[in-house]
C-alpha cells in the first residue's frame, strides 16, 4: 500500500487507529522506529499519540516534549523537516542525549500542519546512517498534512 493510499483511507475513517497509521508510514518509508505527537496548546508540549520501536526507558521522556526540544520539538518550532543522517554521531545538539538509546541512526521529523496551524509532529527512523531525499521529505510532509485535521480533532 502506498502512503497516498494510506492517507486517503485514513481520511475516510472517523476514528483513526494512530498506531496502525504509524506502522503503515514506517513500512512505506522502510523505517523501523517512529513517533506521532499531537500539539497541546494548553501547555505548548507535543503529546505522544503513537510510537513504534521506542525503548521503554525513553517513554517518560517522549510522552511530553517541549517546543524546541529534541528532533520533534525542533520540527514543531521551525515548522520544517529536521533530519539527521546519523543520530548516533550527531554533534549538533538538536537530538537529546537519551535519543541515542533508540539505536536509530537516520532520522527525520516533520511538523503536522493544517495550513499554518501546528497540529503535531511525525518522526521516522532507520537503524543505518541515511540521508532522506528531498522527495522523501516532501512525501512525509504530505502524509502529515493529510492527517493534520484528524490529529487536531483527536484532542477534542
Amino acid at each position: 500500500m502506498k502512503t497516498e493510499d494510506s492517507v486517503s483511507e485514513t481520511k475516510a475513517v472517523e476514528a483513526i487507529d494512530w498506531q496502525v497509521f504509524l506502522v503503515g508510514v514506517l513500512r512505506d518509508f522502510d523505517c523501523v522506529t517512529g513517533t506521532l505527537h499531537r500539539f497541546d496548546t494548553t501547555d505548548q508540549h507535543l503529546k505522544l499519540v503513537a510510537q513504534q520501536g521506542i525503548p521503554e526507558v525513553l517513554m517518560p521522556v517522549v510522552q511530553s516534549i517541549p517546543m524546541g526540544k529534541g528532533i520533534a520539538g525542533a520540527a514543531a518550532q521551525t515548522r520544517e523537516p529536521v533530519e539527521m543522517c546519523n543520530l548516533q554521531t550527531d554533534r549538533s545538539g538538536v537530538a537529546k542525549p537519551g535519543a541515542k538509546q533508540t539505536q536509530v541512526q537516520g532520522s527525520l521529523a516533520v511538523p503536522v500542519l493544517d495550513g499554518e496551524h501546528l497540529c503535531g509532529t511525525l518522526g521516522i527512523g532507520k537503524m543505518v546512517p541515511y540521508d532522506f531525499t528531498t522527495e522523501e521529505k516532501s512525501r512525509l510532509m504530505e502524509v502529515a498534512r493529510g492527517v493534520a485535521e484528524a490529529l487536531a480533532a483527536s484532542s477534542r
